[in-house]
């Protein structure tokens, strides 16, 4: 006995499964102890989910993902085809892959082009740091500010490492050339430094002059108050490295640079006064923002707790600074809510990522196809108390998965 329900399989009197392709049997497996339609049934899932593979990668090969990748994937989808345990169209499958195989072909052609053009942005990147090195290091010893040029060496080293890093690789020759005119820029560079630092501390010797000049520049930051703080504790710590000069006049130097720093520190304790003031108004505004943020919820509109997330933001900003020892216990509640936001985000991408509804829709096919035929069954099997039972439960069963797949659909 052999039942034979669709053009491409059928199944023996043993429930051996066999595939048609062209006329042509190939057993492809055997499903004991279960009707014949429900073992061949098993393996049309089998091509179903085959199929599925090769739809998302058309899918991927329409949106020119990356082309390496296509390629293995096609070429381990064509192996899996040569003679998959399935019951369906299968050469329809085979002649669809096989149609991929100039797409891909041309995806990855484009990217090794666009390869190219990165590799010439990344070394004219390379080029522009080293010829904005060479013009620094080029500049006049007597007009530089080396301050700020040391800074600005800096920053060209970190955009070169950050090129490096992020950057696509580029030819070892070409990339050892421009380093090596950094590299011979930034020496120069360290070495006119070093020099002018040191008939800068030649100059300076005559410890009271220094002194005096010090005392001079403390007295001048009284006018700026406040403000002056981090600046009157560096000449402090150039008072300690100068050393100290004989005879009273050393005294009465310092003297005049303490009373200086006096004033400083006075006006600092005014204005941290002051600020605990305004912070400890600004920590009750925070508060209040808070509790307008804990209303968010992005289970009842993703846009609408987005936009009041941008509004709370701003207001933050806005509410200045609080004491230092609230900092981050407020900043912890407001991140949270913002983590909130974005996790309900990234789900919402989720839920709609291609690969992931392909293979959901692939899924509720599947169950609702299954669910129909146990309900025939169940219609056909009336009088057989048995045959019912199981086939309530199987149905029972898949009703029940077909409600959790739709809910994380």
């Amino acid at each position: 006995m052999s039942t034979t329900p669709n053009a491409f399989g059928r199944v023996d009197a043993d429930n051996n499964v066999f595939v048609i392709e062209g006329g042509v049997e190939r057993r492809v497996g055997q499903y004991p102890n279960v009707e014949p339609t429900e073992a061949l049934a098993y393996f049309e899932r089998k091509f179903a989910d085959l199929e599925a593979q090769v739809r998302i990668l058309e899918q991927r090969v329409a949106n020119k993902v990356d082309g390496h990748n296509l390629k293995k994937t096609a070429a381990k989808l064509a192996t899996d085809l040569a003679e998959p345990a399935a019951v369906g169209d299968l050469a329809e499958l085979r002649r669809r892959v096989a149609a991929l195989d100039s797409k891909i072909e041309s995806i990855e052609a484009d990217r090794a082009e666009a390869s190219k053009e990165q590799i010439a942005e990344a070394l004219a990147k390379r080029e522009s740091i080293a010829v904005a090195a060479e013009a620094i290091s080029a500049t006049d010893a007597a007009k530089i500010n080396w301050k700020n040029s040391s800074a600005q060496f800096a920053e060209l080293f970190a955009q070169w490492q950050q090129v490096q890093k992020e950057g696509p690789k580029v030819p070892k020759a070409q990339a050892d050339l421009i380093w090596k005119r950094f590299s011979t820029a930034r020496t120069k560079f360290e070495a006119g430094k070093r020099q002018y630092f040191a008939t800068l501390d030649a100059a300076n010797k005559a410890a009271r002059g220094k002194k005096n000049a010090i005392v001079e520049a403390a007295e001048a930051l009284v006018a700026k108050g406040a403000d002056a703080v981090v600046e009157y504790r560096k000449l402090l710590d150039e008072w300690k490295a100068s050393g100290r000069t004989p005879g009273k006049a050393d005294d009465a130097l310092w003297a005049r640079f303490k009373a200086a720093g006096d004033a400083i520190y006075a006006a600092k304790g005014e204005q941290a006064a002051a600020e605990n003031v305004e912070f400890t108004a600004n920590l009750q505004a925070k508060l209040e923002i808070l509790k307008d943020a804990s209303k968010i919820d992005p289970s009842k509109g993703l846009a609408d707790a987005k936009s009041a997330l941008r509004d709370i933001q701003a207001r933050w900003e806005k509410a200045g600074k609080v004491p230092r020892d609230k900092v981050r216990e407020l900043e912890d509640k407001l991140r949270a809510i913002e983590n909130k936001v974005r996790d309900a985000e990234q789900e919402e991408w989720r839920k709609s990522d291609p690969a992931v509804q392909a293979r959901n829709s692939a899924v509720l096919d599947q169950l609702h196809s299954s669910i129909a035929k146990l309900e025939d069954e169940l219609a056909a099997a009336k009088g057989d108390a048995k045959k019912t039972k199981e086939l309530s439960e199987a149905l029972e069963a898949r009703k029940a998965w077909l409600k959790v797949v739709e809910a994380g659909a």
